[in-house]
């Protein structure tokens, strides 16, 4: 990096800040900003400050919005009585994609991780109950990730909820479709026999 002017080695440096992004690929980036137009450049500036100034968290939900209230939580044709517990807006968008939920969501903002230094005061379980006890919920689906984190996030959440008369139920876990067995880890194997259904 000792080769590039100081602005550009001060745009590498902030480009490397970005997760997944190290040196080799900012300074990649770093070169095709140079060469991309003034036009774009300030197209993309102009659209990474929007994104901070604009974007807050729903009300209801805590999804990312523009609006005080998510687009998903004003659409009143949704199953109010059902709320999807994840651990981010990205799962959210996964589950939204998939067309095969039409329920509300909670976003958490985070996992269990007690060595990070991410507690049950981290999450937003909070407003979880708060949302509970304000409206009439039948379910709660846990959906957070099947990793260490996850999982322990679903405990916490299942103990938190067991006296408040809701159904609680967890996202299977399993085989992918056209998996193919011999291919599949120990651990995914064990859970898809654990969850099996009938036929």
């Amino acid at each position: 990096m000792k080769a590039y002017a100081q602005p550009i080695k001060k745009l590498i440096a902030e480009l490397g800040k970005l997760p997944g992004i190290g040196e080799k690929t900012a300074t990649r980036l770093a070169n095709y900003i140079l060469r991309s137009t003034e036009e774009d450049v300030i197209k993309l500036a102009e659209s990474i400050v929007e994104v901070k100034k604009k974007i807050k968290l729903c009300r209801t939900c805590l999804n990312l919005t523009e609006e005080d209230i998510c687009y998903i939580c004003r659409d009143s044709a949704r199953d109010r009585e059902t709320i999807c517990v994840v651990e981010d807006p990205d799962a959210l968008a996964a589950i939204e994609e998939s067309g095969g939920y039409h329920g509300m969501y909670h976003v958490l903002h985070g996992a269990l991780a007690p060595l990070d230094g991410i507690g049950p005061d981290h999450l937003r379980l909070g407003e979880l109950i708060q949302r509970i006890h304000a409206s009439h919920i039948n379910e709660i689906i846990i959906a957070t990730n099947t990793n260490v984190h996850g999982e322990s996030t679903a405990l916490l959440l299942t103990r938190m909820l067991k006296e408040k008369n809701i159904k609680v139920t967890r996202i299977a876990m399993g085989m992918p479709m056209g998996g193919d067995l011999k291919y599949i880890d120990k651990m995914t194997i064990s859970k898809s026999l654990e969850f099996r259904r009938d036929m």
